[in-house]
């Protein structure tokens, strides 16, 4: 079978490799599409796990199942997550999957980007079978829709509240699209790129504003009215970005570190400032099963779509075009496709 194996940044090679062989708890997927992830195009974020077969937002087609599976057959399409928790342990009884042994310990072998994975019985505890009415294309925004549910659900987002989104790639507009479902007042999307956000425009957003000198804080005072927002997610993964979000959020409010800094990255923040406005930052790090299933939800009900989000769609062998094409400013998602 083929593979896209990364040796590092913008070094993409197709090889030919053995199919994994399953055991008797294991289901060999064929396919059929595979998203590209924001964290796949931050260099810091890939070269120390390279090399690597990268991808980790597949769907496929179930080909072949070992001799203990009962829950899938062959012919069955299905959305994979990488990770799958165990559901018995102290972390996972709080809801808090990320951190459970077993959820960090497992993954797709060898990975999204090929053309076929094996799927371990623990990671089929977080493979979900995909209605007809959802397509190859729209199953791919399941895994990073559930980040951004498992981000909205950790800011305490209620209705009618003033939301911020600084950063306006895809996940941005997740955000966006994700927050108005739930009832959000004003939606105020941010980010360098006028394009960008006249497209959170389009997808919900009641302001997008282009940042400039580091002008955001100002903006939104001004359309607030000086009340400033009362969640905060904050896309890019840096301090100046951190800062600026705190700087937006309004007394009470929450603010969301969404992507992680590079590693030894140092913050310095004002406590006395935190405490006596109660702002609270939360880091939101990808997401359980609880929050896929909600995000299948809303995928197959149209909130999340891959007419609105796929912008560039590329085959297996043209994969480093497809990474080339997620940096760029006009791409939301880029998604590979398998014959």
């Amino acid at each position: 079978m083929r593979v896209a194996r990364l040796y590092d940044f913008g070094d993409i090679r197709i090889e030919e490799r053995a199919r994994p062989r399953l055991g008797p708890g294991d289901i060999l997927v064929r396919t059929s599409a595979c998203g590209i992830c924001s964290g796949d195009i931050m260099p810091w974020y890939l070269r120390r796990k390279a090399p690597l077969v990268p991808g980790h937002e597949p769907v496929g087609v179930v080909e072949e199942i070992g001799a203990a599976v009962r829950d899938f057959r062959p012919g069955d399409r299905v959305y994979v997550h990488h990770h799958a928790p165990c559901f018995e342990c102290p972390a996972c009884r709080r809801g808090a999957y990320v951190h459970c042994r077993t959820w960090r310990g497992t993954k797709l072998d060898p990975g999204g980007m090929a053309e076929f994975f094996r799927v371990s019985a623990r990671n089929q505890r977080d493979t979900l079978k995909l209605p007809q009415s959802v397509r190859d294309a729209d199953g791919v925004l399941i895994e990073p829709a559930a980040c951004v549910v498992k981000s909205l659900k950790r800011s305490g987002l209620c209705s009618g509240d003033t939301v911020l989104v600084i950063g306006l790639g895809i996940m941005g507009m997740m955000h966006v699209r994700i927050a108005r479902n739930l009832g959000a007042g004003m939606i105020i999307g941010a980010d360098l790129f006028a394009e960008r956000a006249k497209r959170a425009r389009d997808l919900g957003a009641d302001l997008g504003l282009v940042v400039k000198d580091g002008n955001l804080a100002e903006l939104v005072r001004e359309a607030t009215d000086g009340a400033m927002a009362d969640v905060v997610i904050v896309g890019p993964g840096t301090p100046e970005a951190i800062h600026s979000g705190i700087a937006c959020a309004a007394g009470g409010a929450t603010v969301v570190q969404f992507t992680s800094t590079p590693p030894a990255t140092s913050l310095e923040i004002d406590p006395h400032d935190l405490y006596f406005r109660e702002v609270s930052l939360v880091p939101s790090y990808s997401c359980g099963p609880d929050d896929t299933r909600t995000a299948l939800g809303l995928v197959e009900g149209g909130v999340i779509n891959a007419r609105e989000l796929v912008t560039h769609s590329f085959a297996l062998e043209r994969i480093n075009e497809a990474f080339a094409a997620a940096q760029l400013p006009e791409a939301l998602k880029v998604v590979i496709t398998f014959d």
